[in-house]
């Protein structure tokens, strides 16, 4: 518990303060509150204001608290996640607001982790990143949503990783993606590229960030199985599916709730499968693949019986 006169204000993400009618309705209550969060430095609440005038209403001088050990910069990020996940929701402008602040005090955390605090979409933070680009330095590297540091320039650290691999061929995948700041797919991929003779950077990293072709590489290699191709199309499914989802035609039959349902949980972003592969252990690996083959087969089907003209599908099993 804490004396409620020690308390100061938020550094509220709310642009317009608090509700006063929330604060009414919290203060009828008969149920006790959760208690608010404080920064503990400065005495400063980080969230639980409409609580606490809820108790001053009530006339109350003490209320229950948690500490946060931090810094200002901290305090307020927390203070954004906490006020996006329970109580009166923020609204549009103060997510967007949340986040442009976000960005320029903490601008190695990646779009996604941002999109996670504030309760945008990740490419909403990348907008906002995008015209605050030149008011803040951003870094070579930046955090994501699972704590991993990984580089702005995924061309340097697949170079990186080639080298390494080159002084020490052996080398555990999972040394070299720590090393190299890569995922531990990444790793595998550029080992799998030198092993066949490719260049370990993909072409559309080579050629959105004018990189120069490995001397490495033998030029008679093919590119057709680079990994940007996968990367790619898995970035295009994700954004074909949220326009599907709200097709009506799909989201009032039996037959097109269960495809979204199956979409939903097979279209992954590049990340998301990244997250996925570091995840599974090596002597997991085979069987997994091979099951993932497989389904990758039943999927082809699926997908070459939708191009056909209706008079010519194969007809349902009664």
């Amino acid at each position: 518990m804490a004396p409620i006169a020690s308390l100061l204000p938020s550094d509220s993400p709310r642009i317009g303060g608090e509700d006063g009618e929330h604060v009414r309705e919290l203060a009828e209550l008969d149920a006790s509150l959760p208690p608010i969060v404080v920064h503990r430095a400065t005495m400063r609440v980080i969230d639980g204001m409409h609580r606490l005038r809820a108790a001053v209403l009530r006339g109350e001088e003490l209320i229950a608290v948690r500490y946060f050990d931090g810094s200002d910069l901290d305090a307020f990020v927390l203070a954004v996640r906490l006020n996006s996940t329970h109580g009166l929701p923020l609204s549009p402008i103060d997510r967007a607001s949340a986040a442009a602040r976000i960005i320029r005090s903490h601008p190695h955390l990646s779009d996604r982790a941002i999109a996670e605090t504030t309760g945008l979409a990740h490419k909403t933070v990348a907008a906002i990143r995008s015209r605050s680009a030149g008011e803040v330095p951003q870094p070579d590297t930046r955090v994501g949503l699972d704590g991993r540091v990984r580089p702005l320039n995924a061309a340097q650290g697949r170079l990186r990783a080639r080298d390494l691999i080159a002084s020490d061929p052996k080398a555990p995948l999972r040394q070299i993606s720590r090393s190299a700041g890569v995922s531990v797919s990444t790793a595998r991929d550029v080992r799998e590229r030198l092993r066949r003779g490719q260049d370990p950077v993909p072409l559309r990293q080579r050629r959105a960030k004018k990189f120069p072709a490995s001397p490495h590489r033998d030029p008679a290699a093919p590119e057709a199985g680079d990994r940007y191709t996968a990367d790619s199309l898995a970035d295009d499914a994700v954004a074909a599916l949220e326009t599907l989802r709200m097709d009506p035609s799909l989201r009032f039959t039996e037959a097109g709730r269960t495809v979204l349902r199956l979409l939903d949980v097979h279209v992954l972003g590049v990340e998301g499968w990244d997250r996925l592969v570091d995840g599974i252990p090596e002597h997991c690996s085979v069987a997994v693949a091979d099951i993932a083959r497989s389904c990758a087969e039943s999927w082809r089907e699926f997908a070459r019986q939708l191009e056909l003209p209706r008079t010519e599908r194969p007809a349902a099993a009664e």
